[in-house]
């Protein structure tokens, strides 16, 4: 079993070169730091959870940046729409992740992310961005299919998951 990060435990890990340390917060309000979009852990009408890859081997929840003014909810709907060929029928806010970058190219930068648990209704697919695969998991499998243990900020994925009621 993954422990479940605490609200504002510090997690830390490398990630693309550069040390971050991360920390759930819960809603209803961000954490300091530069929004930096949402990610949403999908559920189909069957209680699929919907989860997209750029090659096939890496699979993660749909998730992207804000464009222009999008609030936290506008930059979820574009990105599930756009990464998962899925339209959000439902939301609920489950949490923030706060990053600070403690070393590397961009150390110092904090960075804040809204995670939701959103229900979906699947449209045809159709990958016109970088996501190039989409696949449902049946919510019982989801920690093993996206092998939550080896991720780097397992504690919080964990926490997502089990926020999002799929534990």
């Amino acid at each position: 079993m993954i422990p479940l990060a605490a609200d504002g435990e510090a997690v830390t890990a490398r990630s693309n070169g550069e040390v971050w340390v991360v920390a759930w917060h819960p809603p209803p309000s961000p954490p300091d730091g530069q929004p930096h979009g949402a990610e949403g852990l999908c559920v189909t009408a069957h209680g699929e959870i919907v989860v997209v890859s750029r090659d096939g081997e890496r699979w993660e929840f749909p998730a992207g940046r804000p464009e222009g003014a999008e609030n936290w909810e506008e930059t979820l709907r574009r990105e599930v729409r756009e990464e998962a060929c899925a339209n959000v029928v439902r939301t609920r806010l489950l949490g923030f992740t706060r990053g600070v970058c403690a070393s590397g190219p961009d150390e110092g930068l904090v960075l804040v992310r809204s995670m939701w648990r959103a229900d979906v209704k699947l449209a045809p697919w159709e990958p016109r961005f970088e996501i190039s695969q989409r696949r449902l998991v049946p919510a019982e499998r989801l920690v093993d299919e996206l092998d939550v243990a080896a991720l780097p900020f397992a504690a919080v994925n964990a926490r997502m998951i089990h926020e999002a009621g799929m534990t």
